[in-house]
């Protein structure tokens, strides 16, 4: 399941940084240059996941294979982008590919690195690149709109409801607001589906602070942090190189020493990792053997047949019935036998919405 996580963020705001970190890879050009990234770059990345060890302890397999997601680094953004300036085009078709927002905007102070519009200031440079996608979705808005008129006036009830549902979100880009706050679902949100609405997009927002703040967070952090409530949104504080240099790190007794110096107890990567995860709206479940343990990652919601499928799509298809056992009842008896003795494996059918963190064996027909 490739989906996929954008980075995006004003230019010299740390993006890049940030996806060197992520990915741990050299690929995206990190200096102070208004486009260093014009092809988006894409890392896939393990999601950092503790039962995994657990569960690898309990079952001593040969291998062990977690789960992954992608960070895709877009090119930086400017005023103007909506219609074309910079690489406006090319940032809004790369983010509109996405599956969701990871907003970096920078909360530290260096007069060695430019920003075009003045004083550091983290809420405008949200507002930069909020009121740009709106702009490109009010334009996607106003012309299906202008497709559906006629139909909703000859007394087509579907053209005339998905009519009423544009009207909607066209006021609520005129008032500079997103549209997934307006949380759309089933018919509503089927008007939008195929216009692939910037702002519908959940988003994660990312405070690039300085070193003295990265435990304590700083003024501008803090501004963020109010701003992103008021829209149900999340931010996490960190700081990019830092994160950048502990990538680099192979040992783990260096990560460790690094850890201590900076008062940390895992990489601030960690955290964003989980939280573009959760974000996303994923959810894992594991297979355990003495071959492997396995991480899977599945939409939050799906059924058993559903989850198969992303071993194999036979196993959705013969799909028979799925032995499943909670992660802490087989932490706590400690095997698959134990669990079986003890009435804790469970047989579930196809209507069983699977929870994370199930361990699952599937039974099949083809």
């Amino acid at each position: 399941m490739a989906l996929q996580a954008g980075i995006v963020g004003l230019p010299n705001v740390g993006k890049s940084t940030l996806f060197n970190a992520v990915s741990n890879s050299a690929k995206a050009q990190a200096s102070n240059y208004r486009f260093c990234t014009i092809e988006p770059n894409v890392g896939q990345v393990d999601v950092p996941d503790e039962r995994m060890a657990k569960l690898a302890e309990l079952v001593q397999p040969q291998r062990t294979v977690p789960t992954s997601i992608e960070f895709v680094d877009i090119a930086g953004l400017v005023k103007g982008a909506s219609k074309g300036e910079g690489l406006g085009n090319k940032f809004l078709a790369n983010i509109r590919e996405v599956d969701a927002i990871v907003h970096v905007i920078r909360c530290f102070e260096d007069e060695n690195i430019l920003r075009e519009e003045g004083e550091i200031n983290p809420i405008s440079d949200k507002e930069i690149i909020d009121t740009e996608l709106q702009l490109k979705d009010l334009d996607s808005v106003e012309k299906k709109i202008a497709r559906i008129e006629k139909q909703a006036k000859t007394g087509d009830a579907k053209a005339k409801r998905a009519l009423e549902v544009l009207l909607k979100c066209r006021q609520h880009l005129f008032e500079g607001k997103n549209i997934r706050g307006m949380m759309l679902e089933g018919e509503d949100k089927e008007a939008t589906a195929d216009l692939c609405l910037l702002t519908e997009k959940p988003v994660l927002y990312v405070a690039n602070v300085d070193e003295a703040a990265l435990l304590t967070g700083n003024k501008f952090s803090d501004a963020l942090v109010k701003a992103a409530t008021d829209e149900g949104a999340q931010v996490i504080v960190m700081n990019n190189s830092i994160e950048a240099q502990i990538s680099q790190l192979e040992s783990v007794e260096d990560k460790e020493l690094f850890f201590s110096e900076y008062g940390l107890t895992e990489p601030g990567l960690n955290r964003l990792i989980r939280s573009a995860y959760k974000l996303l709206n994923l959810i894992t479940y594991f297979t355990a053997g003495v071959q492997e343990v396995r991480a899977w990652t599945i939409q939050n919601g799906w059924k058993a047949p559903q989850a198969a499928s992303v071993i194999h799509t036979d196993f959705e298809k013969g799909f028979i019935k799925a032995e499943v056992i909670a992660y802490n009842d087989f932490v706590q008896y400690k095997s698959e036998a134990a669990c079986r003795e003890n009435g804790r494996l469970r047989i579930e059918g196809k209507e069983y919405i699977v929870k994370d963190g199930d361990v699952m064996h599937f039974r099949f027909n083809v």
